[in-house]
C-alpha cells in the first residue's frame, strides 16, 4: 500500500510517516517508480507507535522497544511494566505541578494584598488633602551653616562650574 493509504488507515499523517521513516522507525521497501511501499505488518507498527505516542512515551522510547515488537518477543508483562513505568512519570509531573500551581495561586493572593494595601494607602492621603492636612510630612528649615574664617575663602560645591574667561 502507498503512504496515503496507510495514513487513512492508521490515522496517522503523511508527514508523521516520512518522519518515522526518516528517523528510521519504519523501512518501507521502494518500489521501481521510487514510490514507497507499506506492507500490511508496517500498518500494525504505525498503529504500535501511534498508540505508544499518545500515551506519552517518546520516540526514542519506543525505537527500543520496536525490534522486540517486530520479533514478537515483546511480551504482555513487558507493555503492562513500561507503561506502569509510565504511570509513575506522570503522577511525578502531575505531583509538580501541583506544586508550581500552588506557589502561583499564592503569589496572586499576595498580589492582591500589596494592591489592596497600595489602595488604602492612597485613599488615606486622598482623604488627609481634603482635610486640608498635607499628605506628606512638612519639611523642617534647616540650621543655618557656619560662616567661613575671616580672611578664608568660602569653599565652593563641586557641582557649580567656575567662570568662563571672555575671549579676545
Amino acid at each position: 500500500m502507498q503512504i496515503s493509504e496507510l495514513s487513512q488507515r492508521t490515522g496517522v499523517s503523511a508527514h508523521a510517516l516520512r518522519h518515522y521513516e526518516k528517523l528510521g522507525l519504519l523501512q518501507p521497501e521502494r518500489r521501481a517508480s521510487g514510490y514507497r511501499e507499506y506492507t500490511d505488518a508496517m500498518r500494525r507498527e504505525v498503529v504500535f507507535i501511534a498508540m505508544s505516542r499518545s500515551i506519552g512515551f517518546s520516540l526514542k522510547d519506543i525505537a527500543a522497544q520496536l525490534p522486540a515488537y517486530r520479533a514478537g518477543r515483546l511480551t504482555f508483562e513487558q507493555m503492562v511494566e513500561a507503561m506502569q513505568t509510565r504511570v509513575a512519570e506522570i503522577d511525578g509531573q502531575i505531583d509538580k505541578l501541583k506544586t508550581q500551581r500552588r506557589a502561583v495561586v499564592s503569589h496572586i493572593a499576595w498580589m492582591h494584598e500589596q494592591q489592596r494595601t497600595y489602595e488604602a494607602k492612597k485613599a488615606q492621603r486622598l482623604a488627609a488633602a481634603q482635610n486640608g492636612k498635607a499628605p506628606w510630612p512638612s519639611v523642617k528649615a534647616r540650621a543655618a551653616t557656619a560662616s567661613p574664617a575671616p580672611g578664608s575663602k568660602p569653599a565652593r560645591p563641586a557641582f557649580v562650574t567656575p567662570p568662563r574667561k571672555a575671549r579676545p
